[in-house]
């Protein structure tokens, strides 16, 4: 019997290795996500260097940039453009199929916005959801074009870079987004001497409303400087393929090819991801043009070895000794949503002046301990509560309003 195209995907029908996937990005989405709320990437260089945890601080700075930063959201990209794929691909019907990821989409969309007008600037839901309304126009591309769009969406922001360095930054698709940051800031008493403390000064909620009212026009203006939208663009499209040839459900047939994708990620991208971490930390010696040089190593760093995190997992599931363990990433990535919105409530509770008041004087080392902290607690609270509930709280909204039905949230 042919599924009910109009019900979300059942609890049956799921892939472990798609939950478990999203589980481990979810914790480096943490890791990476938690230097941005305690403040420390925003402080000076004087205020890093008089902190008592300084010295290791640097290390961890380039652990972060060569193992971390960039790798985990290229993953979840990679995850969201397969979950589109198997909701365009269980829907024949055109018309039904459309209007059902349509409606997700938008969905998703509304949550973004609103956490990143209510709680956090760095949201990237938003993003994915305006970005996953262009995927459509995809799902008959045929698979060899769909590899080479996918390669040249992720090799693109090269060429935005350099087109920035010939026109000495004169043809930059963020400077409108970056007037209107500023007339933001402007309205909302935010100035340059002010920013980099307005979280921890100003302790009220209408405060930190106001200080996202401006946040999201920096934030849109950072995704195009550094070209983001082509980089998740260039993921979705690699996830649709993969989505299409249902490659997470035949990981015993492709054992080959993970091995192969694994070893070529490792070898390009391991080295160049210790160039860019010091091209980002320690290259500032180097002329503005050759900052092209970072986007080039971040473009042969980021994917390779994403896609080589993602095949060494896949991997070791299809060892029967690992998998014990790789289940407990398989319940917080069942509530990816959920967990997500749950970092950032908990990131703005310990760091922010409204809360604890953290932000600012803490080291990169304790940081990175209380985002493991945090992570750890996603698991704990995400396996109690699939124990009695057939999804997570927002998985189970975002789900109801996607199909326009009661679905039932308590297991019997």
């Amino acid at each position: 019997m042919r599924p009910d195209t109009n019900n979300p995907v059942s609890l049956v029908e799921r892939a472990d290795i798609l939950d478990i996937l999203r589980g481990i990005a979810l914790l480096g989405i943490c890791l990476a996500n938690y230097p941005v709320f305690s403040l420390y990437i925003f402080q000076s260089s004087e205020v890093l260097e008089k902190m008592p945890t300084a010295m290791i601080d640097k290390w961890i700075s380039y652990f972060h940039f060569t193992f971390i930063d960039g790798k985990f959201y290229s993953l979840f990209s990679l995850l969201f453009g397969i979950g589109f794929s198997i909701i365009l691909l269980r829907t024949r019907t055109k018309g039904m199929g459309l209007s059902i990821f349509y409606r997700r989409i938008v969905i998703l969309l509304l949550m973004g916005l609103a956490h990143s007008l209510l709680l956090w600037e760095g949201d990237i839901l938003l993003l994915y959801a305006l970005i996953g309304l262009l995927l459509p126009l995809f799902r008959n591309v045929p698979d060899k074009k769909l590899i080479f769009l996918w390669a040249l969406f992720i090799m693109f922001p090269i060429f935005m870079d350099l087109i920035k360095v010939l026109t000495d930054n004169h043809l930059n698709m963020s400077k409108p987004i970056e007037k209107m940051a500023l007339a933001a800031d402007k309205v909302n008493g935010i100035t340059d001497a002010n920013w980099r403390t307005w979280l921890l000064d100003h302790q009220s909620y209408m405060d930190l409303i106001r200080y996202n009212q401006s946040g999201i026009f920096w934030r849109y203006q950072g995704l195009l400087e550094n070209n983001r939208i082509f980089k998740v663009l260039g993921m979705f499209l690699l996830g649709l393929y993969v989505g299409r040839k249902l490659i997470y459900r035949k990981l015993e047939e492709n054992k080959a090819l993970l091995k192969q994708i694994q070893f070529y990620g490792f070898v390009v991208g391991l080295p160049v991801s210790i160039a860019h971490a010091y091209l980002s930390l320690d290259a500032h010696y180097l002329p503005e043009a050759f900052a092209l040089l970072d986007t080039v190593a971040y473009a042969f760093s980021v994917v390779p070895l994403s896609l080589a995190y993602t095949c060494t997992i896949c991997l070791w599931f299809l060892k029967g000794s690992h998998r014990k363990l790789l289940q407990l990433f398989s319940a917080p990535g069942r509530m990816a949503l959920t967990n997500y919105i749950l970092q950032t409530v908990l990131g703005i509770s310990i760091f922010y002046g409204l809360g604890l008041g953290m932000g600012g004087k803490t080291g990169l080392i304790y940081v990175v301990l209380i985002a493991i902290a945090v992570y750890s607690l996603e698991i704990v609270l995400s396996h109690f509560w699939l124990k009695y509930f057939n999804y997570g709280p927002l998985e189970w909204l975002w789900r109801q309003l996607t199909y326009g039905k009661k679905l039932p949230l308590k297991k019997t």
